[in-house]
């Protein structure tokens, strides 16, 4: 018996990170029972993915493989990512793809504005890939998309979780004139794992960012997010906290690190629930408004029941 390989014929598949392929394989240890999840199986699921998929569009919930994509389809909630799939950074610990990125799409804006007509959003969440290939980093983009579906849907609250603008001047100041409801940029981690799991980022750059939505528009709320279980220790978590407050951050995010493949970061330790809660209750302390911590906290998990609990929030201290 003879088989015969066509190496020739067939176009290769293009990794989905190229620079993690020849990585030694990165162990973590198995999950514990509070982080498992159970697959998407529901109607009101597979009624998002339709609506996702008519209107091209990509969502940070399939890219990333957020573990809570099941419970938030089914109640049509989706956090849309904007300028393509494919990311020019190469963090440590994120799955989506990188490389060279294509062209931005024009219709795209009209796409997502649809799309939140289509599922009837209250609230919605808009990120995007890192774009350092374009001049201003796809900050033009990211308020064409918000004045799209500001126009389409005027009654929906939007909020966006962009990337750093990395030596973009100005980028910054045309996102906040296009005057999203909540600004999110995340952290990610403490500063100490920078080197090794965001090594294209500056963590002082990204807390002055934060700093400077607030001094240019005080009324937008401000968010920012970290994973836990990458080697920090509490001390580091809690510094950041005090960080994000001196930015005048209102929101705090604190969430597992889950390991997307064996090429990616290992996980240092899964933390249990109750240092979460721990961690919610020294934040609380520190001044955020809004403080969500645990193990499958994500940056747009629950986005809308928690926009309504910030504002409630500032109205009460403004009494």
């Amino acid at each position: 018996m003879v088989v015969v390989v066509d190496t020739l014929s067939a176009t290769p598949l293009r990794p989905r990170h190229p620079e993690k392929v020849n990585r030694p394989d990165a162990l973590s240890p198995p999950k514990p029972d509070w982080i498992r999840v159970r697959a998407p199986n529901t109607r009101g699921y597979a009624d998002t993915r339709s609506i996702v998929k008519e209107n091209g569009l990509v969502t940070v919930c399939e890219e990333a493989g957020c573990p809570n994509i099941g419970e938030c389809w089914d109640k049509k909630h989706a956090t849309f990512m904007i300028m393509g799939d494919t990311c020019t950074r190469a963090c440590a610990f994120c799955n989506v793809k990188t490389g060279m990125p294509g062209a931005l799409d024009a219709r795209e804006p009209e796409h997502i504005a649809e799309a939140t007509s289509k599922l009837g959003l209250a609230h919605i969440v808009i990120t995007s890939v890192d774009r350092d290939d374009l001049a201003d980093g796809g900050a033009e983009h990211f308020a064409q998309t918000i004045r799209a579906i500001r126009a389409r849907c005027p009654d929906t609250t939007i909020e966006i979780l962009t990337p750093d603008f990395l030596r973009k001047d100005g980028a910054l100041e045309v996102v906040v004139a296009a005057k999203p409801d909540v600004f999110n940029h995340n952290l990610e981690t403490v500063p100490s794992r920078y080197l090794t799991v965001r090594p294209g980022a500056r963590y002082f750059h990204s807390i002055r960012l934060l700093q400077r939505i607030k001094e240019i528009d005080p009324t937008i709320f401000t968010k920012s997010g970290i994973m836990v279980g990458l080697g920090e220790e509490r001390h580091e978590v809690l510094q950041v906290m005090d960080d994000l407050r001196t930015a005048d951050v209102d929101f705090l995010t604190i969430g597992q690190y889950l390991q997307p493949t064996r090429k990616h970061h290992a996980v240092m330790r899964y933390v249990p629930p109750d240092e979460f809660a721990g961690y919610e209750k020294v934040a609380y302390t520190k001044g955020f408004l809004m403080v969500s911590a645990s193990p499958l906290t994500r940056s747009s998990h629950h986005a809308g029941d928690d926009f309504a609990k910030l504002k409630a929030a500032r109205a009460a201290i403004s009494r």
